[in-house]
């Protein structure tokens, strides 16, 4: 029998979690647009490398009772920046690894992630799962993009000239000065998702 083809906008996870199995692709940035809003404008997004993301399904089993199911999910990138410093272009890789818990309804997972640093799901039919690749990169991607090694002087604050490098562009919580250029667009996101306002769309509770 001819194994099932899944396709990755609308995915039975709870089925494709039972068979285990691998499920793989390459994305280009262009159908990943929250992610395309960070791009500087002038970089074509056809000229980026597309994102390479892979699934795996994994049942753990129980003394009493079905087994849990757990998708395995993890993506690389190398994305286009401006760096923050010396405001010129920096590539930077944008990657994660990440094990989220399925389970068949809303109750169950909120009184599961309430007690679990993972996150917790509800199984849906119809799961967008590069939505949920999309929102894990948007959060491990950096919020103050910086070459390692500047390949040109940093810009000094225009208010502050004699200020050195980190403390010209940075007030005391690691914020731009006024003057300086602005954050990453993701930092926002990337924030209320960590503290657990924000999800990603197919039904997380």
């Amino acid at each position: 029998m001819k194994p099932r083809q899944y396709q990755p906008r609308k995915i039975d996870i709870g089925a494709f979690i039972d068979t285990e199995a691998p499920l793989d692709g390459l994305s280009p940035l262009d159908e990943l647009p929250r992610m395309a809003e960070g791009v500087p404008p002038e970089v074509a997004l056809d000229t980026i490398e597309p994102v390479s993301w892979q699934a795996q399904g994994r049942l753990v089993p129980q003394r009493v009772g079905e087994p849990q199911r757990w998708l395995d999910l993890s993506a690389h990138a190398m994305l286009p920046w401006v760096c923050q410093r010396c405001l010129q272009p920096v590539v930077l890789p944008v990657e994660f690894e990440r094990s989220i818990r399925f389970v068949a309804d809303e109750s169950l997972a909120a009184e599961l992630d309430a007690d679990m640093d993972d996150d917790v799901l509800v199984t849906s039919r119809s799961f967008d799962l590069l939505d949920l690749v999309e929102d894990e990169l948007i959060m491990a991607s950096p919020l103050v993009p910086r070459h390692e090694e500047c390949p040109q002087p940093p810009k000094m604050s225009v208010s502050d000239p004699g200020a050195d490098d980190d403390e010209a562009e940075e007030g005391p919580e690691g914020s731009l000065s006024e003057g300086s250029p602005r954050k990453n667009p993701f930092a926002v996101l990337a924030q209320l998702k960590k503290s657990g306002n924000s999800g990603p769309s197919g039904d997380k509770s």
